[in-house]
């Protein structure tokens, strides 16, 4: 039932286990005997798939699962329950098997939202999206990401939805909080709400060992569900028996053909009590209609590569840059200067905005100086749903003009625009 053929398991470079072999058939009790440092646990955990055998097999059941993740191998009915971990210490040993061989595929899928549940529709969309498809929902909304952290080992999350920085910024605390992520109920990840690329994608899948998959969705349509990847993430299949689309130029309105990039326009087609008809969406893709390999013929958008108005998305939030202005202006008392920089910083967007000081925001007490940028910051959060960082800088220092100096600086896809 289980065989160890002559493994060989290190811990970086320490070689613990030297081939060792054992056979457990079906029915039988093994103990493993040994001093402090002979390699009982190691042999648990190579089993277990938590430290990788280098050399020799590990079969169970006739398969191999010497290279399985240690979720999988749960998967077969092999779980290890480890003793004096005050892990579950009421209950009986027989009760920790059985939590510990406890399978998903005994109950629906458990998917958490990250996303805000306020006026965003992303939230909501996928929530109930998940419910009608019979997968229990853990509304976790944004924030807190070291509880994000907890409710995924604790509640077995098989699906993580939010937007994919912040799906970046979970992994990095899983790593600070010295969780292994292989050892969580993660299969997949469904993300959107702000562009993103392969590069990214690869990275969310390197670090949380899931599928991240796209999707579209915009408010002014029908929030989340207009279109999504399958398995085999060759362009997102748009829902086409609720819209149509198309791609049209941006400039000049004239119809695309396939594989040609310009904005997306969609039309309702089911949507009742406010339709929209050819509503430019500002997205920027291409449509392919060819036959996707997974056997579904509906036609496939493309990545969003961009906007073609100046509309700017950071962590899921649309800001147009021209609406700052008035938000800042409610605090100064006078219209700034100002210009919006935005980054990355440990995988997670960010806002800037830079403001030239006038006479009516120069204080000679520092105090009032700072009061009056943290009344800045609050007014740009509670009107736009984000905290800024704000800078104050020397009056003339951002050149109104256009080409030198745009309203927008943005960091995310390279340096800095000139």
């Amino acid at each position: 039932m289980l065989r160890l053929r002559s493994v060989h398991s290190y811990y970086s470079n320490a070689h613990v286990l030297k081939g060792i072999s054992l056979h457990v058939r079906p029915g039988e009790l093994i103990a493993l005997i040994g001093a402090n440092g002979a390699g009982k646990t190691t042999t648990l955990k190579t089993i277990s798939g938590l430290v990788k055998a280098r050399r020799g097999e590990v079969g169970f059941r006739g398969a191999d699962i010497a290279g399985l993740a240690p979720n999988k191998i749960v998967r077969q009915g092999l779980s290890h329950v480890p003793e004096g971990r005050q892990i579950f210490a009421k209950m009986t040993v027989w009760a920790n098997l059985e939590l510990g061989g406890y399978l998903l595929r005994d109950r629906e899928d458990v998917v958490q939202v990250a996303f805000n549940y306020g006026l965003f529709t992303g939230a909501f969309g996928l929530h109930y999206g998940a419910e009608q498809i019979g997968a229990s929902v853990v509304p976790s909304s944004v924030g807190n990401t070291r509880r994000q952290v907890r409710i995924l080992k604790d509640y077995r999350t098989t699906t993580l939805v939010c937007t994919p920085s912040y799906a970046l910024r979970i992994a990095e605390v899983i790593k600070q909080m010295g969780v292994d992520p292989k050892i969580l109920a993660l299969k997949q990840g469904l993300f959107g709400g702000e562009p993103w690329g392969e590069e990214v994608r690869q990275a969310i899948e390197e670090r949380l060992y899931i599928k991240a998959y796209d999707n579209y969705g915009l408010s002014e349509v029908m929030g989340p569900g207009v279109a999504g990847e399958c398995p085999n993430r060759a362009g997102m299949h748009v829902a086409e028996d609720h819209f149509i689309t198309e791609i049209i130029d941006p400039d000049t309105g004239e119809v695309l053909q396939n594989g040609t990039t310009g904005e997306l326009v969609l039309t309702t087609v089911t949507k009742e009590a406010f339709p929209v008809i050819r509503f430019r969406t500002g997205d920027l893709a291409s449509l392919d209609d060819s036959p996707c390999p997974c056997g579904r013929t509906l036609a496939r958008i493309s990545r969003i590569s961009g906007r073609c108005d100046d509309i700017i998305i950071v962590k899921g939030v649309n800001i147009y840059p021209g609406a700052v202005g008035p938000i800042l202006e409610a605090v100064t008392g006078v219209a700034p200067v100002y210009q919006l920089v935005v980054g990355l910083e440990n995988d997670q967007d960010f806002l800037g905005i830079r403001i030239e000081v006038s006479e009516a925001m120069f204080f000679d007490k520092m105090e009032r100086q700072r009061a009056m940028v943290d009344r800045l910051r609050k007014k740009v959060r509670d009107t736009l749903g984000i905290t800024p960082r704000i800078w104050l800088v020397e009056a003339g220092s951002i050149r109104q003009d256009e080409e030198t100096a745009p309203m927008v600086v943005d960091r995310r896809g390279g340096p800095e625009a000139s």
